[in-house]
């Protein structure tokens, strides 16, 4: 049975913390070189008293008010999360209560970051593909904010929170192709959070591993390492030949200059390839639904959507869209 995407929201806390309120905290940075650098003006951050549950409730709600979506519909929910509210229960069984959707429906998190968005489209299509569920809602929600010491201005500078609600269903707008994905494990350190599990390294009163650590050299190499061949194998898993074939790219949203850099290395137009970050920041898994959803007006029937998620794990995906 098909899978398609019926509808997209999501939700942007009100807080926000812009350019020239970080070089006023780093003053060695300029507003110029921030934005040159990573392409972002302005990231949105959650409240003190704001959780993953709590943007994760606001985007269904909006999903389910944008688009006349009764939470009766709803009979499983998959939510992406690497910042739950609690380390158990699952995020996923408190958004079910919030919502009001039916004890029936199944409800989980899985913890998978940039690639995140992807993964999710993977799972709920085998859900409606074994007759498990025909509406699924796949809910994105990060607080990485929460993860950043207040004196990391690499991360501080990047990434900003977020949650996006998907409706996964029997009929849409554009249905889910095949996926290509992947993992490497051995780069799991290169974006890390060493504190929080079983297997904690804290020691004596540091506490700067309770924090995001990111390689970031690491992570580029990665990166442009992986995705080339991510965009080759999703296109045959497809059946496309030639990469000109596609009439969009979505790719995870790191940040500028690294996505300048894969769209020139994998030959992509500038005119074909979706961005938007600017204003928001790099989300982590809700980035490719926010930009589907800032370009839904652009989409038009017949056209062929390439999404690529990639980055912590390492883990990449890849799928084609194909809009009805």
């Amino acid at each position: 049975m098909a899978a398609f995407i019926k509808a997209i929201s999501y939700y942007l806390p009100e807080t926000i913390l812009t350019n020239e309120e970080l070089v006023k905290e780093f003053p060695e940075w300029t507003v110029e070189k921030v934005a040159k650098k990573v392409g972002i003006n302005e990231r949105h951050i959650a409240a003190k008293d704001e959780y993953t549950s709590d943007m994760a409730v606001s985007a269904a709600q909006k999903l389910f008010q944008e688009n006349s979506i009764e939470p009766s519909e709803i009979d499983f929910v998959l939510l992406c999360t690497q910042s739950p509210d609690y380390f158990l229960p699952t995020t996923a069984c408190i958004v079910q209560d919030r919502l009001g959707i039916p004890k029936t429906a199944g409800a989980l998190d899985y913890n998978q970051g940039c690639s995140g968005y992807v993964y999710g489209l993977a799972l709920a299509k085998g859900l409606i593909a074994a007759n498990v569920a025909k509406n699924i809602l796949l809910i994105t929600s990060e607080a990485y904010s929460k993860h950043i010491q207040k004196s990391d201005k690499g991360n501080r500078t990047i990434f900003g929170d977020a949650a996006s609600a998907s409706l996964i269903s029997t009929d849409g707008f554009a249905e889910i192709g095949a996926f290509e994905v992947g993992t490497d494990g051995s780069g799991y350190d290169d974006l890390i959070v060493k504190n929080g599990g079983m297997k904690s390294a804290k020691v004596g009163d540091d506490s700067s591993e309770d924090y995001l650590y990111m390689n970031g050299s690491g992570v580029f190499n990665f990166t442009i390492a992986a995705v080339p061949g991510l965009i080759d194998e999703t296109l045959k898993k497809n059946n496309v030949e030639d990469i000109s074939k596609i009439d969009w790219f979505v790719f995870h949203q790191a940040n500028s200059f690294m996505l300048n850099h894969l769209r020139k290395k994998i030959g992509i137009e500038k005119d074909n390839f979706l961005m938007h970050m600017e204003n928001c920041g790099n989300t982590v898994s809700s980035t490719l639904p926010i930009v589907l959803k800032e370009h839904l007006q652009t989409f038009k029937s017949g056209d062929k959507v390439i999404l690529a998620g990639f980055g912590v794990g390492y883990s990449w995906g890849g799928t084609m869209l194909s809009v009805v």
